[in-house]
């Protein structure tokens, strides 16, 4: 038996059913990952053996211990990532940077990164036996091969990046404890998990960017879900400021409901603090299986192909994964509606034991989804015996001629930046209604600037700019356009800092939310920096020239990831100009208004020189890619070309234009509230300033008189 924290009476009876795994107790802490892991190898060999994951290959079979044994450790892979990536962004929104809860924390994402490292690299290796089908061997010859899989085949470069960003990961964790640096190694867990993500079966399908969005948005989702659940089972089993909740709850609880008149238990601090950190939780893990769900269902879609393929062995690995995933929703629920609050009170009832039925559940999906990697599924690996050049290029078929229609219904959907606008307008509605309960006013076209910026982003993202920006230069051109100049002016016009600052509650219990994130970001000496107006349109103009000029467009090209860097570039640095210019969101500096102008008039003669210079090029941009589509419909590549350049001169001038007007409306405004204050300050103090500037006329007048009157 464990022994009971000082002042706080054993457990006996109905208390202890309460609450059979006291605070403190190694119980809990050693019982929850036990059962995460367990249950996920078992999920795993379950679904090897449904799926046929682990059947021999008909050449160079690596053996039955790398068929069985690689799905196995990608699941303790996958589980250690997210123990990592879970306990950073728990402890950044939840815990107190300093105290013991936020160090324990930190210690769980090291000792989950470590077991991330060392899986990953023995799954790595596996990868590579089973990859040339060579059998294990100290000799020179199998480090060489070794060596030439890790450096130079893909598949191999993305397990060296996963190890090497693990074990920086496990050291950084451990050895720098501050809010920045917590920061900085919880993006980079999250980046770790991107080179895995573009191999594999989500490379090798048709629709590779949409598997390889939505696999790398489903792991992600599910490392800060389940890792986060893993926290809290450790910080509930642990001795910090956060642990004194389960004995003295459930202890009072019990003498509560012995005596049917006695007023509710008082809740002890650790109580209210443990609720606080699990009501965040609950807030993240809502948004977390949003993204696992829908990632799901769009990488289901995208592998499957049609109702035939949920009958094959794939396909049943699918349902059973999204009937634990329903499962998982139900207690979710459970939790928001009635369990939450009953440990709010001071109560836990059956919680805990919850919380490790879900953590099995989150085993076996876990172990469901390491089977589906090694499973076939049962479209887009066919090989074509003639592939088009468009196909080789992109790995798609080369779309139809872009008539005026096809504006409208031609889409290729980007789950990323359609994911973060549908949260984006989510949570801007948020904001405005919790302005409106509370009494105060939102401006209404702030609310449609951004819902109409955010709406063109998933258009210029997803839409027929998407699916014809690989194709012709001058579509591409115009999304790029959109996304650096006419979606930021939309969005910096919705005023988000704001509305996040007014709307999102002040903590004050040390931790930081959303609203004490954005404050740090808005004062960080990094935005200080960006956000300088000469800064920002530095980077505006420069990164036009550097991008197009240099092979950053021949990787934005022919990289997906690239692709996407691309678009968060553009968008950011259009979005940090146009907030110099005319946001109303608080940044550090800005410009007079007559600098505004001057910057700005200079940045148009920058746009219109860059697409001259376009359309003066006499050979074709990424001639490689552009030229050798293998198109037969519309204008000739270098013909494209040069309309592309005079939509960059053209079509790009237009939100500059609309820049420049803004700018000139805001001055004569700010002139007329100046005036305005100048008339109330008149008016209080009878115009005294001026009745002093006449009384001073008027006796040097005096004094001129005199002067000639003496001279007479």
């Amino acid at each position: 038996m464990n022994r009971p924290a000082t002042g706080v009476r054993p457990e006996t009876g109905s208390d202890a059913a309460r609450s059979a795994l006291p605070a403190g107790s190694p119980t809990l802490r050693i019982a929850g990952p036990v059962i995460l892991v367990g249950a996920g190898i078992l999920a795993v060999v379950a679904g090897l053996a449904f799926g046929g994951g682990a059947a021999p290959n008909l050449l160079l079979d690596p053996g039955p211990v790398v068929r069985w044994g690689l799905p196995v450790v990608k699941t303790i892979s996958n589980l250690g990532a997210a123990a990592m990536l879970g306990s950073l962004v728990l402890a950044l929104f939840s815990l107190r940077s300093g105290a013991r809860s936020f160090e324990i924390a930190l210690d769980t994402a090291s000792i989950g990164a470590a077991v991330y490292t060392v899986a990953s690299a023995v799954a790595g290796l596996f990868t590579f036996l089973q990859t040339l089908g060579v059998k294990l061997s100290a000799g020179p010859e199998f480090g060489a091969q070794l060596g030439r899989f890790l450096l130079e085949l893909p598949l191999g470069q993305a397990w060296l990046m996963t190890v090497l960003a693990g074990a920086v990961i496990t050291i950084a964790a451990f050895a720098f404890r501050g809010w920045a640096a917590t920061l900085l190694t919880a993006i980079l867990a999250a980046a770790s998990f991107v080179p895995l993500a573009t191999q594999g079966h989500a490379g090798e399908l048709s629709g590779h960017d949409a598997a390889v969005n939505s696999l790398l948005l489903h792991t992600i989702g599910a490392a800060v879900w389940i890792g986060g659940l893993v926290l809290l089972i450790v910080l509930r089993g642990s001795r910090s400021e956060l642990a004194d909740t389960g004995r003295a709850t459930a202890s009072t609880a019990g003498a509560t409901a012995a005596k049917p008149g006695a007023k509710p238990a008082k809740k002890t601090k650790g109580t209210a603090r443990f609720a606080d950190v699990v009501r965040r939780y609950s807030s993240l893990a809502l948004a977390a299986y949003i993204v696992v769900a829908v990632s799901g269902v769009a990488r289901s879609i995208v592998a499957v192909g049609d109702w035939a393929g949920m009958l094959t062995p794939y396909g049943g690995l699918i349902i059973a994964k999204a009937v634990v995933l329903i499962l998982l929703g139900v207690l979710g629920a459970r939790y928001r509606t009635r369990l939450i609050p009953k440990l709010e009170a001071g109560g836990s009832g059956p919680f805990w034991t919850l919380v490790l039925l879900e953590l099995a559940l989150m085993g076996i999906a876990s172990g469901l989804a390491a089977a589906l990697s090694r499973t076939a599924p049962p479209t887009g690996l066919e090989v074509a015996t003639v592939r088009t050049p468009a196909e080789i290029l992109t790995g798609s078929p080369l779309p139809p001629e872009l008539t005026p229609i096809r504006w409208i219904t031609a889409w290729n959907i980007d789950l990323i930046w359609a994911t973060a606008a549908a949260f984006g307008i989510a949570l801007y509605a948020i904001g405005v209604l919790r302005l409106r309960k509370r009494g105060d006013s939102w401006p209404i076209h702030r609310t449609v600037f951004w819902i109409l910026g955010l709406l063109g982003l998933v258009w210029v993202t997803g839409g027929a700019i998407n699916a014809y920006q690989e194709t012709l230069f001058s579509v591409h051109m115009l999304g790029h356009m959109m996304l650096s100049m006419a979606i930021p002016l939309l969005l910096v016009a919705g005023a988000p800092v704001t509305l996040a600052l007014r709307a999102i509650d002040k903590r004050d219990d040390g931790t930081r939310g959303g609203r004490e994130w954005i404050l740090w970001a808005v004062h960080s000496p990094f935005s200080r920096v960006v956000t300088n107006p000469f800064v920002a349109a530095a980077i505006f103009v420069l990164s036009l020239w550097a991008f197009y000029f240099t092979d950053l467009v021949r990787w934005a090209m022919t990289d997906h990831i690239g692709h996407e860097w691309m678009t968060m570039h553009f968008l950011i640095s259009g979005y940090l100009f146009v907030l110099t210019l005319v946001g109303v969101d608080p940044v550090p500096r800005r410009l007079p208004y007559a600098g505004r102008l001057i910057t700005l008039i200079a940045v148009m003669a920058t746009h219109a020189f860059f697409g001259m210079a376009i359309m003066m090029q006499s050979g074709l941009m990424v001639a490689e890619w552009f030229g050798a589509m293998g198109r037969a419909w519309g204008a000739t590549p270098l013909q494209d070309q040069y309309v592309g350049g005079g939509v960059a001169w053209s079509v790009g001038e237009i939100p500059t234009l609309i820049l420049a007007i803004t700018v000139a409306i805001q001055w004569s405004r700010s002139d007329a509230k100046v005036q305005k204050r100048q008339d109330r300050a008149a008016d209080r103090s009878g115009d005294a300033e001026l009745a002093d500037y006449n009384a001073r006329l008027a006796e040097l007048a005096e004094k001129d008189r005199r002067a000639a009157t003496r001279g007479r």
